[in-house]
């Protein structure tokens, strides 16, 4: 009888370990099939989104990764598994590459605009000339002291600007020309005509010299 219930109870043992083994089996295969079912749905949503939410996903993320990780060593079959979750971790690193050069094209262009502003506004004031480009607000009384603002700002930066800066510098001087035509029609003064004229002829050669200057430099320093 004793040995009876001997080999009851080790049946029974046994019966319980091979339970509690399945079950953390069956609960390690959730963490992993829940891993593989995250990575395709973050892969599945728009760039755009990933980049404004992407520290909630690596957040997310990491945990699942490795809880995943750590219940390999509860699966049998290890082998299928861990090729499953190689490939999803291939995917996610894909779409990571993805998000950090749209992050980082996104700085630099958000670094330019920032430097176009302050050039912007060192040229015309501050806030006054926006990314619209807009010179509604120069007029007959004010612009001979706009154009006298702009090239003396310029003639004192010269030395300062690269070639893209000089590049700008040319698209709002256009545009500022624009306007004068326009203003020209609304009552501006012949003595401000003509010392608006003598500010265009100083700009003009401050200009070509300049930004070829700053071309040549931007050469040479290239090849060093």
């Amino acid at each position: 009888m004793e040995n009876i219930k001997l080999v009851l109870g080790m049946v029974a043992i046994a019966i319980m370990f091979t339970a509690c083994k399945d079950e953390r089996e069956e609960q390690a295969q959730m963490k992993v099939d829940s891993y593989v079912v995250y990575v395709d749905s973050v892969s599945a949503i728009s760039e755009v989104d990933a980049v404004e939410n992407w520290e909630g996903i690596e957040s997310s993320y990491q945990l699942r990764y490795e809880e995943a990780e750590v219940s390999m060593s509860d699966l049998k079959d290890s082998a299928q598994t861990q090729t499953k979750l190689d490939a999803s971790k291939e995917k996610y690193e894909a779409l990571k590459a993805k998000v950090e050069a749209q992050r980082i094209a996104a700085e630099a262009a958000k670094t330019t605009s920032n430097t176009k502003q302050q050039m912007r506004n060192s040229l015309f004031g501050d806030g006054k000339i926006g990314d619209d480009m807009n010179f509604a607000w120069v007029n007959a009384a004010n612009i001979h002291n706009v154009y006298q603002q702009f090239v003396g700002t310029v003639d004192n930066n010269k030395d300062k600007y690269s070639r893209e800066d000089w590049d700008e510098i040319k698209l709002l001087y256009e545009a500022l020309d624009s306007r004068k035509n326009t203003v020209e029609k609304e009552g501006l003064s012949a003595q401000d005509n003509r010392k608006i004229a003598g500010l265009k002829a100083k700009f003009a050669p401050m200009y070509s010299v300049n930004r070829i200057g700053a071309k040549s430099s931007e050469m040479k320093e290239a090849k060093q």
